[in-house]
This record gives structure tokens, C-alpha cells and sequence, in this order.
């Protein structure tokens, strides 16, 4: 008999770079969004079977069982087994983006257009955020409204703020203006929107998988990772398309087809997101460690009396 598939991990070794890679370009696969209600309801039920019997459905094998788990953890949170939001899936996030970005770095150059495109990006952003947020508290709307509109006021801040400065530079530097306020806002948006973790802490596990309790420093750290991760993101698509596109402008390529600009630039800035996506997911761990002599005080204790040989504990860091 061949030995039962573990289903509660990853086909792919999650230790390694590669392996992380690999398992978020499953995830990621913009073609997930498009899966109907019933085929969701069908790989949950081949899941929640297969881990309950431990027998191979009839018609499976070994791969299309693992593409059944992959459309199911596409469109169902880690930690609470809901069915996310679609445009708020990790699934959605070529798609959009795509479009996203492609109309940011077009049309820069007005106020309005600016204000619009990075409120559009942020109210996304919010989205994506809130849906791929950690643990399992839940945020109140007034929170929620709160923190939604100091991530937008932050992000057309910033980007305004830009724009002023470059009025007077070449257009390739404007048009770098979205990517300085991309980042930016990143750091506001995501903590705003997860900001109930920040507050009340986020779940951390023992090396055995036993909840030991909730962690503010092991949220912060999580919201840092993903931080990072979506800044590195966003750099293909924003940074090397206006600089592409300036380069095909000097060489005369629109001139005969000045329209031909946005379709290069989307389709530029879609080949990016699609391969930036998983590869900056898997950056750091999903399942990240924070050592035990970094979590609060209460929480070492109990580590100490229950684990007195581990050394981390475990959490979810989002998305």
C-alpha cells in the first residue's frame, strides 16, 4: 500500500525557495478564479474525504488530487476554511493588477487620473489585505471603515505628493511616480487593514501544532513579511514597463501607432505580474517561525512549561 498523502501541507517542499515557488504558482494560477461554485463544493468534498478515509477517490491519481486541493485552498482561507471574496484571492491578483497597473503608469499625468488610479489600486489592495489577513478575529465595521480610508488617504498623499516633485523631470522619472507611491502605501495600507491583528495579536502554534495563543510581535512581524513581499511585486511590472515603453518611444516604435502604447504597456505589465506574483510570495514561509525568547513574556511561559526543548513557534504571516 502507498503511503496516504499528507494534504494539510504542500506538494512542495516549503523549506525551500523552489519548492515555495512552485506551490504559489499553483495558488496563484489566474485560471482558479474562473472555477464555478459546484467545482469548488466538488474539490472540497474529494479533500475533506481523502483526509478523513485516506482512500484515493475512485478515478484520482496522485496529481489530480493535489489539483483539487490547490483550487480549494485558491478560494478558501488558511486558517478559517471560509470561502474568500474572489477579487480578494491571490488568484485574482495577475488579473487585476495587470489592469491596475497598467492604467497607473498611462495615465500619471493628471490630478485626476492620479487620484482615481491610486484610490482604484488601494481600494483593491484593501480588499486583497482583509481577505488574506491572518488569524481568525474579526474586525468591526467601524474599524474596518477606518482603516480603509487612512490606507487611501495615505496612498494619494503620497502619490500627489510625488508628482509635485517631478513636474519638472524627465517623463521616464514621472512615470515612476506609482511604483515610490505603490510602495509607500503598502506600508500604510496592509497595517491598517490588518490592523486588528496588530491590535489583539495573531495566532501562534506550537512545533506540534497546538495553539499557544495570540501573538502581537509574531503579527507584526507577519505584516512585515508581506510588506516586503508586495513591494518586491509591484517592482517588474512598474519599474522595467515605463522604462521598456520610454525606450520603444525613443526608438520611434509609436509612431506610427501612438494607441499602440496602453496594449504594450498592459501586456508588458501582465507578463510581470503573472511571474512576480508566486515568486514574491514566496519570498518568506506562509507558515512562518518566530523564536520562543521573542514572543511575548506570557506566552514564553508557556512555551517553557509545555515545550521546554522548542526553540519557534509557528503562525500564518497572510499574504
Amino acid at each position: 500500500m502507498s503511503k496516504p498523502i499528507d494534504l494539510n501541507g504542500s506538494r512542495y517542499d516549503q523549506d525551500t525557495y523552489i519548492g515555495r515557488a512552485k506551490h504559489f504558482f499553483m495558488l496563484t494560477n489566474p485560471m482558479n478564479i474562473f472555477a464555478t461554485a459546484e467545482q469548488l463544493q466538488e474539490a472540497k468534498k474529494i479533500v475533506e474525504t481523502y483526509q478523513y478515509s485516506k482512500r484515493m477517490p475512485e478515478g484520482y491519481n496522485e496529481d489530480k488530487l493535489w489539483s483539487m486541493k490547490y483550487l480549494y485552498d485558491s478560494a478558501h482561507h488558511p486558517d478559517t476554511g471560509d470561502k474568500m471574496f474572489v477579487l480578494g484571492r491571490m488568484a485574482a491578483q495577475a488579473p487585476m493588477n495587470t489592469l491596475i497597473t497598467g492604467c497607473m503608469i498611462t495615465f500619471y499625468k493628471t490630478t485626476a487620473s492620479t487620484v482615481f488610479w491610486q484610490w482604484f489600486n488601494q481600494t483593491f489592495n484593501a480588499v486583497v489585505n482583509y481577505t488574506n489577513r491572518s488569524g481568525t478575529t474579526p474586525i468591526s465595521k467601524s474599524q474596518l471603515l477606518a482603516s480603509y480610508c487612512c490606507a487611501c488617504g495615505g496612498a494619494l498623499g503620497t502619490a500627489l505628493f510625488l508628482n509635485s516633485k517631478v513636474k519638472h523631470m524627465k517623463p521616464v522619472y514621472a512615470s515612476m511616480v506609482p511604483f515610490a507611491a505603490v510602495c509607500g502605501a503598502n506600508f500604510i495600507n496592509i497595517p491598517m487593514m490588518r490592523s486588528n491583528e496588530l491590535i489583539h495579536g495573531a495566532t501562534v502554534f506550537a512545533p506540534d501544532g497546538t495553539k499557544i495563543g495570540e501573538s502581537k510581535n509574531a503579527a507584526r512581524l507577519g505584516i512585515f513579511l508581506v510588506c516586503v513581499s508586495r513591494c518586491f511585486m509591484a517592482v517588474p511590472g512598474m519599474t522595467l514597463t515605463p522604462l521598456a515603453t520610454n525606450y520603444a518611444r525613443r526608438r520611434g516604435l509609436f509612431c506610427n501607432y501612438p494607441n499602440g502604447v496602453l496594449p504594450f504597456q498592459l501586456g508588458l505589465v501582465g507578463l510581470c505580474v503573472l511571474i512576480a506574483t508566486p515568486l514574491c510570495c514566496a519570498l518568506f514561509k506562509q507558515k512562518a517561525t518566530l523564536s520562543v525568547t521573542s514572543l511575548e513574556p506570557e506566552l514564553q511561559a508557556i512555551m517553557k512549561k509545555r515545550y521546554p526543548k522548542a526553540e519557534t513557534v509557528y503562525f500564518n504571516k497572510g499574504l
